[in-house]
């Protein structure tokens, strides 16, 4: 999702081939932002959109999409509280329309689980299906909460809306494996785990699933995992 809201700013940034300018700009600072998440620097990275969003003007459309991809960062850095300020700050100004707006809703709701917010998390995810109910993380994400809230109806709902977006998707298999354990029915637990097992054999999600399997009546305690599907 980080970059679906950099994009947004990133024509805006300096070219990146000559390297950022020094300077204390919003289009420098978004450069060094861009700059630092390919590093692999998220801290970095979402520090310099913070300060590239307070280099702007508030009735920029840009800012809020700098706001919502410094919160998104954080919560990649696993800084949730940092992840939740920023795209409040987001969400209020103008600048995210339809699925930007979306996206950092569900930003929103993945920062707020994190923080054991549960009843923020889902009230967040029910606005995001308003502008991407095609989103199969969405529905991913919406699944895996509701397993958190002991809500087995919400989760096989959601993970039937997600499989029917991605149906090969090896994370949306394995968490149907979760979804179908934890409402009891081990021989869909085992079919969908073995089936994110063969499509993703040499991955971390197909290794997991594997080990699932392996597992299969052995009662999971498995943190829900807000990484999107790839």
């Amino acid at each position: 999702m980080i970059f679906l809201l950099a994009a947004a700013v990133a024509a805006a940034a300096a070219p990146q081939a000559a390297g950022c300018p020094d300077l204390v700009t919003p289009d420098a600072l978004v450069c060094n932002a861009l700059a630092e998440e390919k590093a692999g620097d998220n801290a970095g990275a979402a520090q310099a959109f913070e300060e590239a969003a307070k280099a702007s003007l508030d009735k920029d459309p840009k800012t809020a999409r700098m706001w919502a991809a410094a919160g998104n960062l954080w919560i990649a850095a696993k800084e949730p509280g940092k992840a939740a300020l920023d795209l409040d700050k987001a969400l209020a100004l103008p600048g995210l329309e339809a699925e930007q707006r979306g996206e950092a809703l569900l930003d929103r709701a993945r920062a707020a689980e994190a923080q054991d917010d549960l009843k923020t998390a889902r009230a967040k995810v029910t606005e995001a299906a308003e502008t991407i109910s095609d989103d199969p993380f969405l529905w991913y994400f919406s699944a895996a909460l509701a397993i958190r809230e002991n809500d087995a109806a919400t989760a096989q709902l959601a993970i039937g809306k997600a499989l029917t977006l991605a149906p090969s998707d090896p994370t949306i298999l394995f968490e149907a494996g979760h979804v179908a354990d934890f409402t009891g029915d081990d021989d869909k637990a085992r079919s969908y785990w073995m089936r994110a097992a063969g499509n993703d054999p040499n991955g971390a999600i197909g290794k997991a699933a594997a080990k699932a399997v392996e597992m299969l009546g052995v009662t999971p305690t498995v943190k829900l995992d807000s990484t999107p599907p790839k």
